[in-house]
């Protein structure tokens, strides 16, 4: 299995640098001739989310537009990806941060009762719980 840090991934998806972006796409397309599996952890998304954000100066509709691109590549193998699937629909639909998201979404695929934050964007989803801040 071959894992992309983030600046490979985001290189692929931004193609921001010509040089690097060729060096990307040409080091995955070798491993998938080889039948290597080419893997794309949560926690590079949580932050390929980020540079997207922050660097790239993203809004969110773009970040989410690219995510599901990731989603429906059959050559790349998504780290649980029903959470991410999962935490996209509530970015999409709400008004949390993508990374609140996330966590919600791994938690309750855990089996958590809920998850405790100090977000209050955060605390507005089902099965999350503000703690008071006072």
């Amino acid at each position: 299995m071959l894992g992309l840090d983030t600046n490979v991934i985001a290189r692929i998806v931004l193609a921001d640098d010509p040089v690097q972006t060729g060096q990307a796409r040409a080091a995955i397309a070798q491993a998938q001739a080889e039948d290597e599996t080419v893997v794309l952890g949560l926690t590079t998304v949580l932050e390929l989310e980020w540079v997207l954000r922050s660097s790239a100066k993203l809004d969110k509709t773009q970040v989410l537009l690219i995510f599901k691109k990731l989603l429906e590549t059959q050559d790349l193998q998504i780290e649980n990806e029903q959470v991410l699937e999962q935490a996209i629909y509530v970015y999409e639909n709400g008004s949390a941060d993508f990374a609140e998201c996330l966590f919600w979404a791994h938690y309750q695929r855990m089996g958590c009762r809920t998850m405790l934050t100090f977000d209050t964007k955060a605390s507005r989803l089902d099965g999350v719980e503000l703690v008071s801040k006072a």
